[in-house]
């Protein structure tokens, strides 16, 4: 089937018939199912053959047997739509799936078992060795269609384990080596700090902060368990006395109007009376908006000696777009840094959302490449490696144009491009707003390190 084939399918399915019993919408509950499990398998294979082709082509092409196949999970995470560390554990998953798992692939190929549920017999059994991963997809495939999540997780766990218990083991001691700690937005301008530790010490920190929030209640703390055990945690990696005192540095950026809760401006540039003004989000960096009331209050509710950084930020007077001066550096540095960071937020690569690790040249210095805010993007450490491979290739739009565009072309010959957000503020395009004055746009943005 071509790919122009596929691109009909996918037509298609938007038009079914619609007159029909519920017995036939069940039917089609389930043929459609049938139908992701079947591209699934398909694109997992599709997906084993593009790396096969790109390492031929990368050694043909002299590069070192250590480095074939950089850039190619880069390749398929923009096919996909999906972040690169995703691609790359799909990769892994895929090869194994397509490559070792027979049983479980045709379970996949004939819709008996999800995509999901395939990649975990890939994922529990991709550490053992050839021969027992045969063994555990030969007894667990058969049963796909009958397991549900858990039980699949559980069961090619089990078989692991009963073949290789040694190795197991040393597996599960390879993962200390992963421990790491990770922040991510929850609702409500809330978030998530995790700490991914070995068993034993994530237990001991966590029953030592109940031990003192237990300690604390019996002496009449007024707060509840949960509460001091998030204040006590926040005092303690701190080294503060409360958990409200923090001096550390944050990067929030809001515009004037929100900053000092102004009525936002009519059409004609006067200051306008039918809108409120002040109540556009702002952008608190590492972990997205947050209501323009709790933006203020950030600022206003600093603990006394917090010093407080005003920094204005300039805007395009057409785009709105975030604007700044080029530096003679080789290197981003200092403020040109902070520039990037602040204006992109997190890696530029599409569809990829991980902190921003490099600020990168877009087209290369050793190219010509000038160090300035057009000419750079914020990127993480696998999307600024991927890059390096052979074919790659950025190209920015214009100098001065407001909207700072890349365009990446793969060694596949496909494009993509990666805009930077719209700051707080700005309207996006699809919304309309009042015109703001000439004035009133170039001093829209405000940056607060405080």
């Amino acid at each position: 089937m071509s790919t122009g084939q596929l691109t009909r399918l996918v037509a298609a399915l938007s038009t079914l018939d619609e007159g029909v019993d519920d017995a036939e919408w069940v039917d089609r509950i389930r043929a459609l199912e049938e139908l992701k499990a079947a591209a699934a398998a398909a694109q997992a294979q599709v997906t084993t053959q593009l790396v096969a082709s790109q390492r031929a082509a990368q050694a043909a092409a002299g590069v070192a047997a250590a480095d074939l196949g950089t850039g190619v999970a880069a390749q398929v995470g923009l096919a996909k739509r999906e972040s690169p560390a995703r691609a790359r554990r799909y990769l892994g998953w895929a090869q194994i799936l397509v490559g070792e798992l027979p049983h479980t692939f045709t379970a996949l190929r004939c819709g008996q078992t999800t995509e999901w549920r395939a990649l975990l017999v890939a994922r529990e059994t991709g550490w053992l060795s050839a021969e027992h991963r045969a063994a555990v997809d030969a007894a667990l495939g058969p049963r796909l269609a009958a397991l549900g999540d858990r039980q699949v997780e559980a069961e090619a766990k089990r078989a692991a384990y009963r073949l290789d218990p040694h190795g197991y083991l040393a597996r599960t001691r390879g993962k200390h080596a992963d421990r790491r700690v990770s922040i991510r937005p929850a609702p409500d301008a809330m978030a998530r700090l995790t700490g991914f530790l070995p068993v034993a010490q994530a237990v001991a920190a966590y029953a030592n902060l109940q031990a003192h929030a237990d300690s604390l209640i019996s002496s009449g703390d007024p707060r509840g368990r949960g509460q001091i055990m998030a204040d006590t945690l926040v005092q303690r990696l701190t080294g503060q006395t409360s958990a409200a005192a923090v001096p550390a540095t944050i990067n929030l950026v809001m515009s004037d109007h929100t900053l000092f809760n102004r009525r936002n401006p009519s059409s004609d540039g006067r200051p306008g009376d039918a809108q409120p003004g002040g109540d556009e989000p702002a952008h608190l960096h590492g972990y997205g908006p947050i209501p323009a009331d709790l933006a203020r209050r950030l600022v206003a509710d600093a603990p006394a000696g917090t010093p407080i950084w005003l920094r204005r930020l300039y805007t395009h007077p057409d785009s709105g777009q975030l604007v700044a001066m080029d530096s003679q550096r080789r290197r981003f540095d200092h403020g040109l840094r902070t520039f990037l960071v602040l204006r992109d937020q997190t890696c530029r690569t599409p569809w990829c959302d991980a902190p921003i690790r490099h600020a990168d040249h877009v087209v290369a210095a050793a190219a010509g490449g000038p160090t300035s805010a057009d000419n750079g993007q914020g990127l993480c450490q696998a999307c600024n490696h991927a890059k390096q491979a052979p074919g790659w290739s950025a190209t920015p739009t214009p100098a001065g144009s407001g909207h700072q565009v890349v365009t990446t072309t793969t060694p596949t010959g496909h494009r993509y491009h990666s805009r930077a957000p719209d700051p707080p503020g700005t309207t996006p395009a699809h919304i309309t707003a009042p015109a703001a004055s000439l004035a009133e746009q170039r001093l829209r943005q405000l940056l607060l390190a405080a």
